[in-house]
């Protein structure tokens, strides 16, 4: 059982299911993972399976109850945590962070800081798997502009500047009344340091 808006509601199978962005960060998540915004941990739960011990961090009690639930019972090497993520202050250093679909909520300064923060976090070789929208999003209605952040369509590359892009990508989804989501996904490895000469 779940909450939103105040009403409860079944967590249904279809709330399960990994999204296409979770789909596309889940074969680089591997050693330590940080699920950063992990909703239900359904991410998280998919890396714990595949071997990765995970760090998962949400705003949602209810959503860290659930997944604090099926990893016990699946004995499953998760730690989840019930955090503001807009002012989480990370204090350990991770193989691979993913963030699907949060940094958006956030006003553009905090959502800057944040993934400076999770870029920070990522150990060198380390991959970090980011997702956002972008401008071109015309499905507005939930986004108060002084509140959340569309990231310019440029913005992850010059952020990612320096880092090896294993993917980058941009994907519209149709929404109501003819709008459009635009989002981008970037995964990308931290370079090592190099060697002195």
């Amino acid at each position: 059982m779940g909450v939103r808006d105040g009403v409860k509601y079944a967590v249904q199978v279809s709330d399960l299911a990994l999204n296409p962005f979770e789909l596309q960060a889940l074969p680089y998540l591997r050693g330590k993972v940080l699920d950063y915004g992990c909703g239900l941990g359904n991410l998280a739960l998919a890396a714990a399976a595949n071997g990765s011990q995970v760090v998962a961090i949400d705003a949602s009690p209810t959503a860290i109850q659930h997944l604090r639930s099926i990893a016990q019972n699946g004995s499953l090497a998760i730690e989840a945590l019930e955090a503001d993520l807009r002012t989480y202050q990370l204090r350990e250093d991770f193989d691979a962070i993913a963030c699907i679909g949060l940094l958006m909520f956030f006003d553009c300064p905090t959502a800057f800081a944040q993934l400076q923060q999770l870029q920070a976090r990522v150990r060198p070789g380390g991959v970090a798997a980011i997702n956002v929208l972008v401008e071109g999003t015309t499905f507005l209605d939930m986004f108060d502009p002084s509140g959340h952040c569309l990231f310019a369509r440029g913005e992850m590359s010059s952020r990612f500047d320096g880092w090896e892009i294993l993917q980058f990508q941009y994907q519209d989804f149709p929404a109501a009344n003819d709008t459009v989501k635009s989002f981008v996904t970037v995964i990308a490895r931290k370079p090592a340091p190099q060697a002195a000469a």
